[in-house]
């Protein structure tokens, strides 16, 4: 009896739960996406976690005229900018000028449509923050201790975050940094690294004493499970709860909101000089003042978008933020008191780039101001390729030669081979005037009624966060829209039924003229550009999303419309060939710059130096030896002759690839028996980072053989 009673005490706390943080219909909506960090410009995993998915998210809102904010702005305070501005020998304030009008101009062009793009160095973003940080000092929400921390003698100042490097105390991983590890996500401090050292000198730091005010998150630890794993239960993606639950059977502990740095928003009371808000307090703040900001330029309030229950909160982020935005700015807004919580953190997995982690210090990443200037006028094309391969569950993979098929094979073969026939044969038999219908039969009623469907197919799977689902339901009606034009064949049945041929020219213009609606979430580009052949206006004409599932005419005969554009254009093998070479380019590069080195060996006199005798040779003949898998015989011309030498190099090259090489050889040293084969000289070689062997040779292929090298 008591089981039963446990079992049915859990079940209705959960259906609570669910009924309280499930809004069905909201008043207002406020849409964040995760603040970039300005060290660097914005790639493509960026873009695939965030801000795709979430300006996807907001245009569809305001498609179905809801009342939406959407904001983001330029994270530009912590640590990695400091280290930035040192190695570049600039301020970091130099620093975050310049990434965060790289990174804004970047998402203009790209058509991420933030209802305001701010930034963390801003007066009101300072001002938010303190009067936050403020408020829960005074409230006493936060704890004020005296510990040891890691300090670098040297560098006089302490080591907060990236400052530090060291072993992970949970995964092994030897480069974590002092903040989070990035191999196996751990967030800690920096005093829980194994072997720390400081990365600004590489000394091993000391502990000094050090004030600072923390956060105790234990104290919110059974609210937050309380909140999102079992309130959230359904609704939450499985990644974002199952992170979340792991902090938490863990045990939460106090976190520190300030650090020993002088770049930054500075701690507001008294006792704190020196001292700034830790970058993760203050980032996430961000979005409230992005927000004020905003309702001062629009002359409206922003206290709504925050703190009225009926608003829908959604913070859009990648799997790495997921800490920030599901318990500690939840502990954060709740420790205030008067904000609302988010209704939904949908994190996306990683994209990775050619089977390859995408990586901003190894230049290993499509960088999005790079993209826009090589591929001028096709945004729409990468935003499709990022939504159909989203990391919505796992981690997914971009590859160029993807991005080619998705274009030529999707959106050039089915989207723009359908408009491109519909307007080339409405121009051609009618001069471009939509044709009146007669009458339907079943195929075409069935068409129309199947437009109906699809506003709501595609809001479904977007109000759920499933992007790929519902891109790839906008691409089935393209392909309905060629199905049907295919089966009904208007360019035969114009030599025998012309009545005919108007009422399946009207049909398909109707599924057309959908498309232009329902694309813009997805294809804004594409959607304008087509809304401009068909020559109609979005702000007089009334088809709005909602309209699509109940207007039996989305076009109407008389109408005029323009003539045939591409909406998209093959892209070819040479173009992608191109982008393989450039990333190519940047592995050997970062090959070159992670090759350890061997120190360099004792000083000679130049004497010794003089008694080599170097010179140019060429490999006239090669043979394997018996019984060895490294060894070539070589017949090699040093100019003042010709003679054997053994090499072993038979794992890098085929007897082959050799012949004819131009070589240095070391003609002096000692011969040598190696296999019974008396080897007279020495052949000059280095090796790669994987351990293949490469030749030392001139530049100029002109050079005689015999040449000294000196």
């Amino acid at each position: 009896m008591k089981k039963l009673w446990l079992i049915l005490r859990t079940t209705w706390y959960k259906f609570q739960f669910r009924i309280k943080f499930t809004m069905i219909n909201p008043k207002r909506y406020t849409i964040t996406a995760a603040l970039p960090y300005t060290n660097g410009p914005v790639h493509i995993g960026h873009l695939a976690g965030v801000y795709v998915p979430a300006d996807i998210y907001a245009r569809y809102l305001r498609a179905k005229e809801k009342d939406v904010v959407y904001v983001c702005g330029s994270d530009e305070h912590g640590v990695p900018i400091t280290l930035r501005a040192k190695k570049e020998g600039i301020t970091p304030q130099q620093v975050v000028d310049k990434y965060h009008e790289i990174i804004k101009k970047s998402f203009e062009e790209f058509g991420i449509t933030f209802d305001n793009y701010s930034r963390t160095s801003a007066k009101i973003h300072h001002k938010t923050a303190s009067e936050f940080f403020k408020k829960l000092h005074k409230e006493g929400k936060f704890i004020e201790e005296t510990n040891a921390q890691l300090y670098d003698a040297d560098a006089k100042q302490f080591l907060a975050d990236r400052f530090v490097i060291g072993t992970c105390p949970k995964c092994g991983n030897e480069e974590s940094y002092g903040d989070q590890c990035e191999n196996c996500g751990t967030s800690h401090n920096a005093t829980d690294l194994i072997n720390p050292k400081s990365a600004i000198t590489g000394n091993v730091p000391s502990l000094k004493e050090t004030k600072h005010w923390y956060l105790p998150l234990d104290q919110y630890e059974n609210w937050l499970r309380e909140w999102i794993v079992v309130g959230h239960e359904k609704d939450w993606k499985a990644n974002v709860r199952g992170q979340v639950k792991s902090w938490l059977d863990d045990g939460l502990r106090p976190r520190a909101v300030t650090r020993d740095l002088d770049w930054g928003i500075p701690v507001p009371v008294e006792g704190a000089d020196g001292k700034v808000l830790y970058v993760w307090f203050d980032a996430p703040i961000g979005y409230i003042s992005a927000t004020k900001e905003w309702a001062e330029k629009n002359d409206t309030e922003w206290e709504p978008y925050w703190k009225d229950k009926e608003t829908k909160l959604v913070h859009f982020i990648g799997k790495d933020n997921i800490v920030f935005h599901c318990i500690i700015f939840p502990a954060m807004l709740k420790a205030e008191g008067s904000y609302i919580l988010p209704e939904n953190v949908p994190a996306n997995e990683f994209l990775n780039l050619e089977n390859n982690k995408i990586s901003t210090s190894r230049n290993w990443a499509v960088w999005l101001h790079e993209y826009l200037k090589e591929f001028p006028n096709q945004q729409d094309v990468l935003r499709y390729t990022l939504t159909a391969n989203a990391p919505e569950n796992k981690d997914n993979n971009f590859t160029w030669k993807d991005f080619q098929a998705r274009n030529n094979n999707e959106l050039v073969a089915i989207f723009g081979n359908f408009i491109n026939r519909v307007v080339v044969l409405t121009n051609k038999y009618y001069d471009g005037i939509i044709p009146t219908p007669n009458q339907f039969t079943n195929i075409d009623l069935d068409v129309l009624a199947q437009i109906k469907k699809y506003p709501n197919r595609i809001g479904n799977s977007i109000e759920k966060y499933r992007f790929r689902e519902a891109l790839g339901e906008l691409m089935h009606l393209a392909r309905l829209g060629n199905k049907y034009l295919a089966d009904e064949e208007p360019w035969k049945k114009i030599k025998i039924d012309a009545e005919r041929t108007k009422t399946i020219m009207y049909i398909a213009l109707q599924v057309a003229r959908a498309l232009s609606v329902l694309a813009e979430p997805f294809l804004p580009f594409t959607s304008n550009k087509l809304k401009s052949i068909l020559q109609v206006d979005s702000n007089t004409d009334n088809l709005k999303w909602n309209t699509i599932l109940s207007k039996d005419e989305l076009i109407t005969p008389n109408h005029k419309i323009g003539k045939a554009e591409l909406l998209f254009s093959k892209i070819e093998d040479v173009t992608i060939q191109k982008q393989l070479d450039k990333l190519e380019a940047t592995k050997i590069a970062n090959e070159h710059a992670n090759k350890i080195l061997e120190p360099q060996k004792e000083i000679i006199d130049f004497e010794d130096f003089t008694k080599l005798d170097i010179r140019i040779g060429t490999i006239l003949e090669a043979e394997k030896i018996a019984k060895t898998k490294k060894l070539l015989k070589l017949k090699v011309n040093v100019g003042i002759d010709i003679r054997t030498i053994v090499s072993g190099i038979a794992e890098s090259f085929t007897v082959d690839e050799v012949i004819g090489q131009k070589v240095a050889v070391l003609t002096n040293l000692a011969p040598r028996k190696i296999r019974g084969v008396e080897s007279n000289g020495m052949i000059l070689m280095t090796e790669t980072k994987k351990g293949m062997l490469s030749f030392i040779e001139p530049d100029k292929k002109n050079i005689a053989d015999g040449q000294e090298i000196s």
